[in-house]
């Protein structure tokens, strides 16, 4: 038995064309195309057309998914019951995707066809924005904003979550930063989304498996906690002695380090471009605060460089735009939902489910009815 390396690292366990990421290079990209540049250039509808379609209008027509956030009636009658007793966001859009693909038949993916499986891929993450908003809103004793099938589906999102049309740079940022975060090689949620989906189950069931891993605070947790960080930090110059501080209890500072990266983040470089585009005073005590904590962790361990990963500036751009921070989590779930609808319709096509072993180190096991030898 060949034995992983623990969390899998380093470890290929599938082939897939939708992207990779170069640590080493702080680099990463969707299908063939740099992925920091496509979050600078394109669109959101743009890149989702080429992770699930394969190519970038106008070699093929552009995915339109605005139409597909209206929600039935009867899903709108469960979340609102689901508002008065659940208060975790994520836990509704459990809730309200199963309930979806139940209520519209959309079955194992092994019964299904491959336009089947591709109307799933993009009704289910159409959805995503829309149940997050309706949720928080009820949860804030708002009036639920409904969908605008007219306007792109960043600035659908932001308007349904915060009742305000955004305007044009923060409008821009959102896109930007769901582009940059929609897709990222191997990580958990990713594989999760594939585990399940190599069973045959339904995509209703392979995202909601991705969004219980994209709720450790580990993986997609950290925006809210950076701001924290941030706020708790105050000025640049308490910086250096606050990180000390905490590594010496052992803490882990939020939205710095990273699994696979060496160079910097280019998802935060992209980040941080919009931070700057949209000014004032958090981007420069932010920048400051970073600068500083870089300086300590590059003491701390000077044989390994720790870089700014990409939740320290996502935490700064959706604090700038006016997300509520308890949304900042739930938005990363709006991109990466598209990544993962597409890895599930990749890992669908190898048709064969994954099953790994485990090497037993337990107390030895009896041997029939007598004792262990």
């Amino acid at each position: 038995m060949q034995i992983a390396p623990p969390g899998l690292k380093g470890l290929a366990v599938a082939d897939t064309m939708l992207g990779s990421v170069r640590g080493q290079e702080g680099f990463f990209h969707y299908r063939q195309y740099d992925a920091a540049e496509l979050a600078r250039t394109r669109s959101l509808e743009d890149v989702w057309t080429l992770q699930i379609q394969g190519a970038l209008p106008p070699e093929v027509p552009s995915l339109r998914p605005a139409r597909l956030r209206i929600l039935p009636e009867a899903v709108i009658e469960l979340l609102d019951e689901c508002a008065r007793w659940v208060a975790d966001p994520t836990i509704a859009l459990r809730i309200g995707m199963l309930a979806l693909g139940d209520h519209e038949g959309r079955g194992p993916l092994l019964d299904r066809s491959a336009e089947q499986i591709h109307g799933d891929a993009m009704r289910l993450a159409a959805v995503v924005p829309t149940i997050l908003a309706r949720h928080y809103r009820l949860r804030q004793g708002l009036q639920p904003v409904e969908p605008d099938p007219d306007i792109g589906h960043a600035a659908d999102y932001f308007r349904m979550v915060t009742g305000v049309p955004a305007a044009a740079p923060a409008e821009r940022a959102v896109e930007q930063y769901l582009v940059a975060t929609l897709d990222h090689g191997f990580n958990a949620s990713t594989f999760t989304s594939r585990v399940v989906a190599s069973t045959g189950a339904d995509m209703a069931g392979s995202l909601v498996a991705a969004v219980g891993a994209l709720s450790g605070p580990l993986h997609g947790g950290a925006p809210s906690r950076s701001m924290q960080m941030i706020d708790e930090i105050g000025d640049p110059s308490a910086a250096a002695a606050w990180t000390r501080d905490r590594l010496d209890a052992g803490e882990k500072i939020m939205g710095f380090g990273h699994a696979v990266y060496r160079a910097e983040d280019p998802r935060g470089v992209v980040l941080r471009e919009a931070a700057e585009r949209i000014g004032g005073d958090l981007v420069g005590r932010a920048a400051g605060i970073e600068q500083e904590i870089l300086a300590v962790l590059a003491q701390w361990r000077p044989d390994q460089r720790i870089v700014t990963n990409v939740e320290y500036w996502a935490g700064v751009v959706l604090e700038l735009v006016g997300l509520p921070r308890e949304m900042f989590t739930p938005t990363f779930s709006v991109s990466r939902s598209i990544g993962w609808a597409a890895h599930v319709i990749e890992q669908h096509g190898e048709g064969k489910i994954m099953r790994p072993s485990a090497r037993y180190v337990g107390p030895a096991p009896s041997l029939g009815r007598g004792d262990a030898k």
